[in-house]
């Protein structure tokens, strides 16, 4: 069956960085555009960023463009979401979603304070 496993959140300082994982299983990996979402305490789950099946083409939510970097390794079956530049504003369970699926995956921790 389809799983997405994410990983890589934590408690991390202002300005600093921290990079998640979505490791994928049960589907071809490499046939699907993929996609982070966020949901901060008491707000509604929010588009992050996506990247192409390839990897070609990504997208970015205007709140983390210039500071998140989504990527992918099909032959390892991951994407990645490297998170520079964090503020308190970006703390949320972060999500991975396969949109064509409707599959999210179980969310991990980010939290941004000092």
């Amino acid at each position: 069956q389809v799983q997405l496993v994410e990983s890589g959140g934590g408690l991390v300082q202002p300005g600093g960085s921290l990079r998640l994982s979505c490791a994928a299983s049960g589907f071809t990996f490499s046939n699907y555009a993929m996609n982070w979402y966020r949901q901060a305490p008491g707000k509604e789950r929010e588009f992050v960023a996506r990247i192409s099946n390839a990897g070609g083409n990504t997208n970015y939510a205007d709140s983390v463009k210039g500071r998140f970097t989504i990527s992918r390794d099909n032959a390892r079956r991951t994407v990645y979401l490297q998170m520079n530049s964090l503020k308190p504003e970006d703390t949320a369970v972060y999500y991975c979603y396969v949109r064509s699926l409707s599959y999210w995956g179980q969310g991990t921790q980010v939290t941004v304070s000092s």
